[in-house]
């Protein structure tokens, strides 16, 4: 099924999908926040009932341990999954509330209430329904003073924030102890990645001044193909088809952009068009990308040091380490050093088709940081460097993230070799961000390889000019 038949069929999906859910919305009772708890997200709440809010959930917090007993609260939490803890602890808490001490309380609040304590006892206190809400893809705590999140790309902010440093520092041990990381003064930042995933960073005094600063990042898992981006109106669908056929083609791809443009998931979606006859060595700091079809992908991630300052794994190491795991394919997560020079030479002995990603707010500029890395990794001649770089890379692709929040997948320009040896840019498909609009400005120089190779047709190429403007 070629890319263009796909998108239609994602296009269906998405359409059947959005109907159920706007049923799903219409009946849902938003009294109720025993399971979602976005009544803290959406609806702030005003001082005073704030107030009476958390006096609720303070003195429901403290006579569900004076009546339990901490020793029976870990105990529970400990040897139960986390469903029936919760559904163990939350008759306790109901039973509680249904003294004569919460005659005032409405039994509506109940559920939201019950839900919020025991986020705190056995999850992640505020964070939680912030966590479980699948269209939340960051979350940021600043210390006591403020929590907030990023849906749709827009900054919002939670009604809800921590009570104490020592609350914060009680999620962020929750989070790191099943890790086996450590934050303390010696060791005031700390980057780990969750079984599911999400990247997390924590920054403790003494660096942060204001108390601890959490990060957490979340990744969707709805976004895997180039199909799912152009129904998110983040590329035209022949330009995903473009982008398709050079990864068949077997170009060298490097995915530029800045923080939060979507980098990552562009690159996950161009892997996604890797045939399932090839293998995979996937190099990451922090392992994000998925391949929830593909057969043959071996996912190495980098190792910090420990706290005796020994067992580190760098990224250069697993580099090396990879090229003799006869892979068909090299996908580096994003470079951001000395490996560089090592991706480089990967490209440039017969890895043909690898993918990474780096920081570069333009082709031009990611060409430069390219051959800066590079020199951090092998001390040469500039112009030796940019050589390696033109003969190497093949395609620059720029993801940008747009004002309104989306992302977009912008410019995509060639690498080529100039008569001095140094890299010459050519712009393969343009993008207006004024109108949104995408052009084609040259013939690819891969098409003809894919024709001879059998990656396309004839009458395949053919109707895909008919379905943009070429200038």
């Amino acid at each position: 099924m070629s890319l263009l038949a796909r998108v239609k069929s994602v296009q269906k999906a998405s359409m059947d999908a959005q109907g159920f859910s706007a049923q799903a919305l219409a009946a849902r009772d938003f009294s109720d926040q025993g399971s979602s708890g976005d009544a803290a997200v959406f609806e702030p709440l005003n001082h005073e009932v704030q107030s009476l809010h958390d006096q609720h959930t303070s003195r429901l917090k403290h006579d569900l341990v004076k009546e339990l007993g901490l020793d029976t609260i870990a105990r529970i939490a400990h040897s139960a999954t986390l469903h029936n803890a919760y559904d163990e602890l939350s008759v306790s808490c109901q039973t509680i509330l249904n003294t004569s001490h919460y005659e005032g309380l409405s039994e509506a609040n109940h559920p939201e209430l019950i839900k919020e304590v025991l986020d705190e006892v056995l999850g992640f206190g505020p964070l939680q329904p912030l966590l479980d809400d699948a269209s939340v893809t960051e979350i940021m705590v600043n210390g006591t003073s403020s929590l907030f999140f990023e849906r749709a790309g827009k900054m919002c902010q939670s009604s809800r924030i921590f009570e104490s440093k020592e609350q914060i520092l009680m999620v962020v041990d929750r989070i790191l102890a099943p890790l086996g990381r450590r934050l303390d003064e010696q060791h005031p930042l700390v980057n780990a990645r969750l079984p599911n995933g999400y990247r997390v960073n924590v920054v403790n005094a003494p660096v942060a001044l204001d108390g601890p600063i959490l990060t957490i990042r979340k990744f969707s898992d709805r976004i895997a193909s180039l199909a799912q981006l152009v129904q998110l109106k983040s590329l035209p669908a022949w330009y995903a088809q473009l982008l398709s056929w050079a990864v068949k083609c077997r170009e060298d791809i490097a995915v530029a952009g800045g923080t939060g443009s979507g980098k990552t998931t562009l690159l996950n979606a161009l892997s996604s068009e890797i045939s399932p006859q090839e293998r995979i060595i996937t190099i990451e700091d922090s392992a994000e990308l998925r391949f929830d079809t593909h057969p043959h992908v071996v996912r190495l991630e980098m190792r910090e040091s420990s706290i005796e300052g020994t067992g580190e794994v760098s990224i250069r190491d697993l580099m090396k380490n990879a090229l003799r795991m006869r892979p068909n394919r090299i996908i580096v997560g994003e470079v951001r050093g000395e490996e560089c020079i090592d991706m480089l030479q990967a490209m440039n002995t017969g890895h043909d088709g690898s993918l990474t990603t780096l920081h570069a707010g333009s082709a031009r500029e990611a060409i430069l940081r390219l051959v800066l890395m590079a020199r951090f990794g092998m001390n040469l001649p500039v112009d030796v460097i940019e050589e390696q770089v033109a003969t190497a890379l093949d395609l620059i692709v720029m993801s940008a993230r747009m004002p309104d929040g989306s992302r977009v997948i912008t410019t995509t320009s060639l690498v080529q070799q100039a008569t001095n040896g140094q890299v010459k840019l050519e712009e393969l498909v343009s993008f207006d961000m004024s109108g949104r609009r995408w052009r084609l400005r040259c013939t690819p120089p891969f098409m003809n390889r894919a024709l001879y190779e059998g990656i396309v047709t004839q009458a395949e190429v053919q109707q895909w000019k008919s379905t943009f403007s070429y200038s």
